[in-house]
């Protein structure tokens, strides 16, 4: 987590809270026709295949089988949506982006829904954008910003693995990334460094979600 944000004893027993709840879920959508209907907020969770999406919802819902994990790039190749009775609160896996095993027409009609959906999606909160510790801001996860930038749709940078680097490397790519972040316009400032396999930084995400979902 960057040095700005810190999260009160009290916000981080709600996170908690929320997501001790039983989530499950909801659909999975290949068409926009198809979405469920725009009620609460929804936070949608990006990043380059492989980059830990599947792996961090499970984390944070406690739910080891929730959002299905494969060491095969690409694997999400829908909008899929999680949802918990009494949570005001939607999670969207959406498709990684980078690198799909697949047809070249079905990367483009995954990649049409997305940006669909970022467009026109009216109780869309925030996109949590994820990049891996271990390679820090890609050229592609720039172009992923300029697309969220463009679509005025506000993110936020996720750290994912960051058990996976040392912690002077993970403060310096902290400070990067923050840089990186002053010159977009629909970034949020905080960073939060996670690891899915060693429960880093779950109860700070769980608090900044649940945060944004009772606002």
């Amino acid at each position: 987590m960057s040095d700005e944000q810190t999260y009160t004893e009290e916000a981080l027993e709600a996170g908690r809270l929320m997501f001790a709840l039983p989530w499950d879920f909801q659909t999975s959508v290949t068409d926009m026709s198809n979405l469920p209907d725009a009620a609460g907020i929804e936070i949608a969770f990006a990043g380059r295949s492989n980059v830990g999406k599947s792996s961090l919802i499970n984390a944070l819902t406690g739910r080891k089988g929730l959002a299905r994990t494969s060491s095969t790039p690409g694997r999400t190749q829908m909008l899929n949506f999680f949802v918990a009775p009494e949570s005001p609160l939607t999670i969207v896996d959406m498709p990684g982006y980078g690198y799909a095993q697949a047809p070249k027409d079905l990367v483009e009609a995954w990649t049409q829904l997305v940006f669909s959906y970022l467009r026109g999606r009216p109780n869309l909160r925030r996109v949590i954008l994820l990049i891996d510790s271990r390679h820090g801001l890609k050229k592609i996860d720039l172009e992923a910003m300029a697309l969220l930038d463009k679509a005025a749709v506000v993110y936020q940078v996720v750290l994912t693995k960051s058990d996976k680097i040392k912690p002077p490397a993970l403060t310096k790519l902290i400070t990067e990334t923050e840089a990186a972040l002053r010159k977009r316009v629909a970034a949020h400032p905080v960073i939060i460094a996670t690891s899915s396999e060693k429960n880093k930084g779950i109860n700070e995400l769980r608090a900044e979600l649940c945060l944004l979902a009772n606002q």
